[in-house]
């Protein structure tokens, strides 16, 4: 049974009353969730009430999911419209962060494909590359960097993308594209320097 239609299984069950089955959603994506919303919202205390706030409001739109896209999907586009909603009524914009988190998380890692020699040189280049990668996300628009996040960070797939951001999927790969393109363009300098052994 894939993961997506034993979050269907839960849903269905939570539609029916069982409170059991959505705090297994819950504890099966709270910390996802958590990662995702960090990139807006910087605060624990903040972080935590956002992400609070999106779940009850999962739960209260549940009677509605259809699941026409996976669970996580629809709960990702909660949340993300949840923490966009809360910084605008606190008078903030989105803050253009999305830092890598370098903790034991289930999706990729940007420095995983870093390669480590273990020398200090080596060392060296891989948190220049980590920091200059943090930093061009950082300058990316608010619609790419959310895009290339949930790609490279979170792990989705395009289709489920194109549901949490509520978008094509043309939309969406043009958005990775130019995301790429601009983290590329931004660590060109730095890997050419390397190769040309300038450390």
């Amino acid at each position: 049974m894939s993961e997506r239609e034993v979050d269907q299984l839960l849903v269905e069950r939570a539609q029916r009353g069982d409170k059991r089955a959505f705090e297994l959603l819950v504890a099966k994506y709270q910390r996802k969730l958590g990662r995702l919303l960090s990139r807006f919202i910087r605060d624990p205390a903040e972080l935590e009430d956002v992400a609070q706030e999106a779940f009850i409001k999962a739960y209260r739109a549940l009677p509605s999911f259809r699941g026409e896209s996976a669970f996580y999907t629809w709960l990702y586009r909660i949340g993300i419209n949840t923490a966009k909603n809360y910084l605008v009524s606190n008078g903030r914009r989105v803050p253009v962060s999305a830092g890598i988190d370098n903790g034991d998380d289930e999706g990729p890692e940007l420095d995983e494909r870093v390669p480590d020699y273990n020398t200090p040189e080596s060392e060296l280049m891989n948190r220049q590359i980590v920091e200059t990668v943090n930093s061009a996300m950082e300058q990316l628009p608010e619609e790419l960097r959310v895009a290339i996040t949930l790609r490279e960070l979170e792990g989705l797939s395009y289709e489920d993308i194109s549901a949490a951001m509520n978008c094509p999927i043309g939309t969406v790969r043009s958005r990775i594209f130019r995301a790429r393109e601009a983290i590329a363009q931004q660590l060109r300098p730095l890997l050419e320097n390397g190769n040309k052994k300038r450390w």
